[in-house]
């Protein structure tokens, strides 16, 4: 894992792609190491940050360059052995152990064809000397991030925008319509970037720019796709086992030359994960997150230390706990710098965190429970979504009687959260609607007429492109399966938007790498192999994955209810933080630029202060778009780097 960059190409390459790279330092403390070449009246610059998990050596360094090929890559194959046998019997020799030179020969020999034979987490940059051509890629889920920045015949590349920012000295514009997408979602789709002119590559997709100026795109990886082929597999009566593949690809996720550990909240899936690491890996070390008391009572949220603790004890494993607190919140403005696009979900801070206290530990990797849910129809919207389709054939009287009494209901009072209130709430408000705006409405932050009253009314066209960008991405598959159609919802949008973004930046400002054993090839083509009816089973999310996880874990593990890997948000909105959401509403840099309306944002301040609804979520994405766009506006592109 590390942060790579470069320019193509561009005035002054090699003064920019040193920039670029010295921005990308905390991706990789271990090394730095740039490549140059000419390229027709240009030239093409290559920059690498290391973080040295495989073959510590100098053989393992970057940029690598070898027979007229340079390198710079940021990720890990989990089938570099496989890969690496083959091409030894083809002729090949290596110098080395490291994947990157694995990754090297594979492309020597096969170019973009050894893309889809690839099983990892990937992004990089290959010049090839001969012909004067980049190519850059990136791997088939988007795990891996690559911005790009094109002007002219010019480029510029880098894991992170913030580089980007850096290198072209603070002039990169904000693209107000990306920043609606993120008051929709709470982050901005993988589709869109948050400044103008700046692109980030698609999952499972390469570009190759060529010294004429040409630019050709290829796509060797798309979900569609893979959901379609499930989908094929799973009504000729194919069943796949489940069990085995997690265990196979947890088994790969552990290759390594440094200490790995892993997240462990006491849920099915890092449970699942630390349990088939441990057997692999005896006395292998986890890090959890426990909350203050009064936080966690007010939150009323489930006491998931109890839970790791317990698969702790059970596998022997060398648990670490860590306990968030308010004063984490002064991390607010370094994390919205580091999460390079606004974020709105506190489990940044908390990846952060645990990261940290790892790598203070020596530990270089850990090992993520990420994506099962989105994969497994683990999320309770699923469930949700599926029980609106009965609640549609409610008459429509008592639905309104219901709808009006659980209206009236708080979801707070002075001393404690509502939890069950507040979901009902939340069912309510799509329960109603056609399917795609059911899903959209059932984990987004507004709808529509919610949004434009949100916003500077001269973006009316952008709130409809952003709701449009939605429906179209939902609907595009010939699934007939409602759960399987959520599930590729999810892992095209949700997936690689939100949850691998913050996880690979907020691990990667604490120098850490982690991994994602579920968002894997092989596990998410088993994945949609797999009918929506063995995914949610009556009421039972993840079914699937529930019994495979049988086999290994305590009943009482697998099927505990559903926790959550967020933050009391409620109970630091309405104490810590309520002071600074005043001065973010009635004086922010947002209200006072005219995109966000005052007297929208005071509403929602009312009606969560009033208890009648939960807009702490809401509130905590206001006060990180507030402190993104005053860094994006302030003309240097750069912010006081984090520090612990």
């Amino acid at each position: 894992m590390c942060g790579i960059a470069g320019t193509y190409r561009w005035p002054d390459g090699k003064v920019v792609t040193d920039r670029l790279t010295d921005t990308l330092a905390h991706r990789g403390p271990d090394g730095a190491g740039r490549y140059g070449h000419p390229v027709g009246d240009g030239e093409v610059q290559l920059g690498h940050r290391r973080l040295a998990i495989i073959d510590l050596s100098e053989t393992g360094a970057q940029p690598m360059v070898s027979g007229g090929l340079a390198l710079t890559y940021n990720g890990e194959l989990y089938n570099a052995p496989e890969l690496r046998a083959e091409l030894v019997a083809a002729g090949v020799r290596f110098r080395g152990t490291s994947d990157t030179e694995v990754l090297l020969g594979a492309w020597r020999r096969w170019g973009t064809d050894c893309l889809p034979r690839l099983r990892g987490m990937f992004a990089f940059g290959i010049f090839d000397e001969r012909t004067g051509e980049l190519v850059l890629a990136r791997d088939q889920l988007g795990i891996k991030p690559l911005f790009l920045l094109r002007r002219g015949e010019g480029l510029v590349f880098a894991s992170e925008l913030k580089a980007l920012a850096a290198a072209t000295g603070g002039t990169l514009e904000v693209d107000h319509a990306a920043l609606v997408a993120s008051l929709l979602y709470y982050w901005v789709p993988d589709s869109r970037c948050a400044f103008r002119g700046a692109e980030k590559l698609p999952p499972g997709s390469w570009m190759k720019f060529r010294p004429d100026g040409r630019v050709e795109r290829g796509r060797f990886w798309h979900l569609k796709d893979v959901a379609a082929e499930g989908r094929e597999r799973a009504q000729a009566g194919e069943r796949p086992d489940i069990a085995a593949i997690v265990e196979e690809s947890t088994r790969r996720h552990l290759l390594s030359d440094v200490p790995v550990a892993t997240f462990l909240s006491g849920g099915l899936d890092s449970s699942y994960l630390t349990a088939l690491a441990a057997r692999a890996r005896p006395g292998i070390s986890a890090y959890t997150i426990g909350f203050r008391a009064e936080d966690a009572r007010f939150e009323a949220m489930p006491d998931d230390l109890r839970y790791a603790r317990q698969v702790a004890q059970r596998f022997g494993v060398d648990l670490h706990e860590i306990e968030i607190a308010p004063n984490v919140l002064d991390l607010l403005p370094q994390m919205t710098y580091h999460l390079d696009e606004p974020i709105g979900d506190p489990a940044a801070i908390n990846t952060f965190l645990i990261c940290s206290a790892a790598r203070e530990a020596g530990v270089k990797v850990m090992l993520s429970g990420m994506g099962a849910d989105e994969l497994f129809a683990g999320y309770r919207k699923h469930l949700a979504n599926l029980i609106a389709l009965r609640y549609q054939r409610v008459p429509r009287l008592l639905r309104r009687g219901l709808s009006r009494a659980v209206d009236r209901l708080p979801v707070a009072t002075s001393r404690r959260g509502y939890r069950s209130v507040r979901f009902a709430k939340r069912f309510l408000s799509f329960a109603d609607l056609p399917e795609e705006t059911a899903f959209r409405r059932s984990y987004t932050m507004y709808d529509q007429d919610e949004l434009l009253a949100l916003v500077d009314p001269d973006l009316a066209q952008a709130v409809e492109d952003v709701l449009t960008e939605h429906a179209d991405v939902y609907q595009d598959n010939d699934l007939d399966d409602f759960v399987n159609r959520m599930c590729l919802g999810d892992a095209r949008m949700f997936l690689p938007g939100l949850n691998l973004t913050y996880t690979d930046r907020s691990s990667m400002a604490a120098s850490t790498e982690v991994r994602v054993p579920y968002v894997d090839v092989e596990v998410v083509k088993a994945a949609f192999a797999v009918p929506g009816d063995r995914k949610i089973a009556g009421r039972q999310g993840k079914a699937v994955l529930k019994e495979a996880a049988g086999s290994i874990l305590p009943r009482e593990i697998v099927y505990r209810p559903k926790g959550l890997f967020s933050a009391p948000l409620r109970a630091w909105m309405s104490r810590d933080l309520a002071p600074l959401v005043r001065e973010v509403v009635n004086d922010g840099v947002l209200v006072r630029s005219g995109f966000l309306r005052r007297d929208a944002l005071q509403r929602l301040v009312a009606e969560d202060a009033a208890g009648q609804r939960d807009f702490s979520k809401h509130l905590w994405h206001v006060l990180t778009l507030e402190y993104w766009y005053r860094d994006a506006t302030s003309g240097s592109g750069q912010s006081t780097r984090l520090t612990v």
